[in-house]
């Protein structure tokens, strides 16, 4: 068995007075940079098009890849070509079909240009980190509202987001749970199927297995809830494709995401405490690194 721990994520929001803090921050940890086909013809600069996207934004300590998606080899060189290079990172020549990384270690705009065809340019925003560091995976915690709350968790090669949306019940209430299961672009992935399992204090106040989600949106709620401890949510996933037709299923089958849920957010509770993603563990040796869309 292979374990991944992609982090624990505590985000603490206080009302006080009636007033909310600012919604939480998502993580800019790296971004992806192309240099497409033909930018080594002048042209792309009228539309900023020579690197896609132009202007992209990390956090200190986050990192940058180029990939020279192009047939002809590039330069990513950081300045410009009216004064130079600045000499804060400079690729050198990369061939078509590789790629180029950077860590970028303080804050500040960092424009950069190809030294082969000085008319590609593009920006780097370096912010100062707004939140605590995630870990291997990206986590992105959704503000709360009176009556809800949403965690995502975004596994570790990727391709695979988890979003559940609970509701916020007081003691002797239930609570209502909504996941999603999104790809890469954010599109949500059909035909789930999934085991969710919710306890508190130990005892089992949900159960579904084998859910299988037409349209990749599960609706589910928990028996009533005696207190307000937190609810321990475990989600399998399975894979993605129609029933009777495992052999065929995709995705990362097998991958185990763990959340934590502070349940009882009443008129007059003071502190709204929202726990994201605790742990990814893969149980399966068939893990699938790339998530085909269906």
């Amino acid at each position: 068995m292979k374990t991944i721990a992609i982090g624990s994520f505590f985000v603490l929001f206080a009302i006080v007075a009636g007033m909310v803090t600012s919604p939480a921050f998502a993580d800019h940890a790296t971004a992806s940079v192309s240099a497409p086909q033909g930018t080594s013809v002048p042209g792309c600069e009228t539309t900023n098009e020579c690197f896609i996207p132009y202007e992209v934004t990390v956090d200190v300590v986050g990192v940058v890849t180029w990939s020279n998606d192009d047939s002809a080899a590039h330069t990513v060189t950081a300045g410009s070509a009216a004064d130079g290079p600045s000499g804060v990172f400079d690729s050198s020549l990369f061939m078509a079909g590789t790629t180029f990384s950077h860590e970028f270690e303080a804050e500040g705009e960092f424009p950069y240009f190809c030294m082969v065809h000085p008319w590609m340019e593009g920006i780097v925003t370096v912010q100062a980190d707004e939140g605590p560091e995630p870990g291997d995976g990206t986590i992105i915690v959704g503000a709360p509202s009176e009556d809800e709350t949403t965690v995502s968790g975004i596994s570790d090669d990727g391709n695979l987001r988890a979003e559940i949306t609970a509701s916020n019940p007081a003691s002797d209430e239930v609570m209502s749970l909504e996941i999603k299961f999104r790809d890469s672009t954010g599109s949500v992935q059909k035909h789930a199927n999934y085991d969710l399992i919710a306890t508190q204090n130990g005892q089992e106040v949900l159960s579904v297995m084998g859910a299988h989600e037409h349209e990749g949106v599960g609706m589910h709620s928990t028996a009533p809830l005696d207190s307000s401890d937190k609810v321990d949510i475990k989600v399998t996933v399975l894979g993605f494709g129609l029933p009777g037709e495992e052999d065929n299923w995709s995705g990362p089958k097998g991958e185990i995401l763990m959340f934590n849920v502070v349940p009882e957010f009443g008129a007059i509770t003071i502190v709204v405490m929202f726990i994201a993603i605790t742990a990814v563990v893969l149980m399966s040796s068939k893990y699938t690194r790339v998530m085909p869309k269906l």
